[in-house]
């Protein structure tokens, strides 16, 4: 809606609202949009084909969603440059798919079958920006990917200490699917098999796994399950093992809880709800597009720590020295990676390395972390080799500054609604300390100069390197009907306060809280 006037089509709204979210990273899918997009979809089954949106409409469109669209368009999302953000992971991914070699598992025919040419990658930040790339909507199975989700969900439910009488906290230093049990005959962490499966006596979690991928697509494939029991002679033998050495809890069946952990690896899912997964472990286990609690802090923060030591097979020292982040890789070919506070990944592609890891996986996330400064402990003060997705450079405030002022030496009305909506300073100056309205009042644009002063409410008294003020470049250059405008303005601007019952009169809606109220009047007045 950033290219309306005063008013426009309905059909056109939606149209310009959707390219508008895309440029966020938005997705008109997201739960946290679903009343806005129902109220606007029934506005355009409504219309005649001359129905226009005016102001009340266009409240009860984005009422609800007001906050977080303001959110959006004034860039405060924590990577603001979303675009420019995911043009650099697009070359990163097509730079990976060049990466050749490895060898898909092929233990059973449900992996076997998938082409080693596979590769997507989808990304989730914590405020719900979403990106997918290359094959992110194919289903597959999470495999080990599912260990730290289900150990997360153990602690969540049955507390850390209570967790941890079963199973350690060290990497083991062996293959992980090893007969072999720490000093203390537990299994050494709950990233290999034998600590899965003892973690899978404690609970029931399909339900937790759809919310944390926001009720996106999550299912589960029994070809997969009876193939995985078939073949799983190895699996069996560790659990008779953990069950000599009484590793399980009291009560526990061993042979319910082999099934159950079958089941958990034969769970489905694609890159792009993998992303939320990912997400929701970088969120604190809050779901970013539904909101929801799915874990505790403490959940999350000791499923990270684990997965940053023990996550990638017998690759995760390498892992953790090269990459610094928590990871979790699978025989399917899935990488889960979690930048914390930031985002969640899921990358897959089914050729594997000698160690069970996706070779454009591992590759990925190294390229990710020598570009951008997402490693553990990169110094993020000083370290100016690498990009910082978090942060709006000098740069672009240079490119605001020209942006602007070609916007107002042009008349482009459109362009300067997008700046603004952008919470760019629509006062900033050119090295002559001009304005857009100077410039715009030099060259007579009468519907600039309305639109920077009615709307955008920029001084109309500040000076330029040679003391003119917009009014003065107006009279020297003989636009009378600017001159007129800026006058009046002028009067208005130096006199005029707006009383607190018209600031409330504005906005009817009395349960509305201040943040809503601000976030209502910046919107509307760019409309």
């Amino acid at each position: 809606f950033m290219y309306l006037k005063e008013v426009s089509y309905v059909i056109k709204y939606f149209f310009n609202l959707k390219q508008a979210l895309r440029g966020t990273g938005l997705l008109t899918s997201d739960p946290r949009l679903k009343d806005c997009m129902q109220q606007i979809h029934q506005a355009v089954q409504e219309s005649v084909g001359t129905a226009m949106m005016d102001q009340e409409l266009f409240r009860k469109c984005v009422g609800s969603n007001i906050v977080l669209l303001t959110q959006a368009f004034q860039r405060k999302f924590i990577i603001p440059e979303f675009e420019a953000f995911t043009s650099l992971i697009n070359h990163l991914y097509y730079n990976t798919q060049a990466q050749k070699g490895g060898k898909v598992a092929n233990y059973i025919p449900q992996l076997a079958k998938f082409s080693p040419d596979l590769w997507g990658v989808s990304l989730c930040t914590v405020d719900g920006q979403r990106h997918a790339i290359g094959d992110t909507n194919l289903p597959f199975c999470l495999q080990s990917c599912v260990m730290p989700l289900e150990y997360a969900l153990a602690v969540h439910e049955a507390g850390t200490e209570q967790v941890h009488k079963y199973v350690g906290k060290e990497p083991s230093g062996l293959k992980f699917n090893k007969l072999y049990l720490d000093e203390e005959d537990k299994p050494h962490n709950p990233m290999v098999n034998a600590g899965a499966i003892v973690i899978s006596s404690l609970l029931k979690m399909m339900d937790y796994l759809k919310k944390m991928a926001g009720r996106e697509y999550v299912a589960f494939s029994n070809a997969t399950f009876q193939s995985e029991k078939e073949t799983g002679d190895r699996n069996y033998a560790i659990g008779y093992y953990l069950k000599e050495k009484k590793c399980f809890p009291s009560g526990a069946d061993m042979m319910a809880a082999l099934d159950f952990y079958f089941q958990l690896c034969s769970i489905e899912v694609t890159c792009e709800s993998g992303s939320v997964m990912a997400a929701t472990l970088a969120n604190g286990g809050i779901c970013p597009i539904t909101g929801e609690q799915v874990l505790s802090a403490e959940a999350v923060r000791n499923t990270l720590s684990l997965m940053h030591s023990c996550g990638m097979y017998d690759f995760s020292g390498q892992f953790a020295f090269h990459v610094g982040l928590p990871a979790k890789s699978g025989v399917s070919g899935a990488v889960l990676l979690v930048v914390p506070n930031i985002m969640g990944v899921m990358c897959w592609s089914p050729a594997l390395d000698r160690v069970g890891n996706s070779i454009r996986g591992i590759h990925f996330c190294q390229e990710l972390v020598s570009l951008f400064n997402f490693h553990n402990y990169d110094n993020l003060r000083h370290f100016v080799k690498k990009l910082d997705p978090r942060r709006q450079t000098g740069h672009e405030r240079n490119k605001s500054v020209v942006d602007l002022m070609f916007a107002a030496y042009s008349g482009d009305v459109s362009a300067l609604r997008r700046i603004a909506l952008s919470a760019v300073n629509m006062e900033l100056t050119d090295y002559d300390t001009r304005t857009a309205l100077h410039v715009a009042s030099a060259e007579g644009h009468l519907d600039t100069v309305k639109f920077l002063t009615h709307t955008c409410k920029v001084n109309p008294n500040a000076k330029d390197r040679w003391g003119n003020t917009p009014l003065d470049d107006a009279m020297q250059f003989g636009h009378n009907a600017v001159v007129k405008v800026l006058q009046e303005y002028q009067s208005i601007y130096t006199h005029t306060l707006m009383p607190e019952e018209l600031r409330s009169d504005m906005c009817p809606d009395s349960t509305m809280d201040t943040e809503e109220l601000k976030s209502m009047e910046a919107l509307e007045s760019l409309v």
